[in-house]
């Protein structure tokens, strides 16, 4: 099947988004919250809003109606999870409801976490072509997949707008470049610790990490960019800490993901965590990232 690219304008995405989990609550309680949230992002200049976790067309389209132009796309739709006549059909419905709104993140997930699991890259294989055979099908150009290794960035770059890699580094972006080439959207999600002190900043992002680190599909990943086992044991040792996770003061976080662009990334979906109890709605951290990464003067 012909690539969308070099010809396919890439998603008008901006150079920094916000990678939330919390964005696609459900709880009854935090919805009106998370609506407010959104809107503020849009108004505070950020590219995306990136809704992470096993999220779907539903999430986004939830947030739709309280904002007017930001983009929403899922980071990630899980294939295992949602058959693709049915993504297709949800998104058409959100497409006509709000057009060129919305970005369909697709990714394979991990055994771990997946019934069913196996063939992870012809099952996704198959998914995008029923993605293109729906009675309203999803164009290759609204839609992006959570690449890792070479044969899903390849996929990325033949079948899909282009990559949304998760836990990666500058030096894993300069590499997937190198595969997507110039054309498709790069576009890593990033993890920030709002933090300057170098131990309590290293001790959030391993209670962070320590999850990550033991699913096979990240951990295989990091030891093609060079880490060793000893790098993925408790939490994370300094070096893949401080190569995985920004921290510092605010010029030391601007000039950190100045490299993941420099690197080749387009887009940075940019997620905040912070230390103790996962915060409901971080707004305070989202607004001090919008002056960091100056989103808002560039509206």
């Amino acid at each position: 099947m012909p690539s969308p690219h070099p010809t396919t304008p890439k998603p008008a995405v901006g150079r920094f988004g916000i990678f939330s989990h919390e964005l696609r609550s459900e709880d009854p309680e935090l919805r009106s919250q998370v609506r407010d949230a959104a809107a503020e992002l849009e108004e505070l200049g950020f590219g995306a809003i990136w809704l992470g976790g096993n999220s779907g067309v539903r999430h986004a389209a939830h947030l739709a109606g309280s904002t007017d132009r930001i983009p929403l796309a899922t980071g990630i739709l899980n294939i295992w999870y949602e058959a693709a006549e049915t993504v297709a059909h949800q998104r058409a419905e959100l497409e006509r409801a709000h057009p060129d709104r919305f970005l369909l993140g697709l990714g394979a997930s991990h055994a771990e976490l997946a019934e069913n699991y196996q063939r992870p890259y012809s099952t996704m294989v198959e998914y995008l072509d029923a993605l293109d055979a729906a009675a309203t099908p999803v164009p290759a150009q609204r839609r992006i997949l959570a690449a890792l290794g070479p044969r899903m960035l390849r996929l990325a770059r033949d079948r899909a707008a282009g990559a949304h890699p998760y836990l990666v580094t500058p030096e894993y972006i300069e590499e997937a470049r190198g595969v997507l080439g110039d054309g498709p959207l790069l576009a890593p999600e990033v993890t920030v610790v709002l933090e300057s002190e170098a131990a309590r900043a290293r001790e959030t992002a391993r209670g962070f990490l320590a999850y990550y680190l033991q699913l096979p599909n990240y951990a295989a990943n990091l030891r093609r960019l060079g880490f060793t086992d000893r790098d993925l044991t408790d939490g994370g040792s300094d070096h893949l800490v401080d190569a995985l996770v920004v921290r510092g003061t605010d010029d030391a976080i601007s000039a950190r993901l100045a490299e993941f662009h420099t690197a080749g990334a387009d887009h940075l979906a940019l997620q905040i965590i912070t230390s103790g109890a996962r915060e409901p709605l971080p707004r305070a951290h989202w607004r001090r990232l919008a002056d960091i990464t100056g989103v808002t003067t560039n509206l």
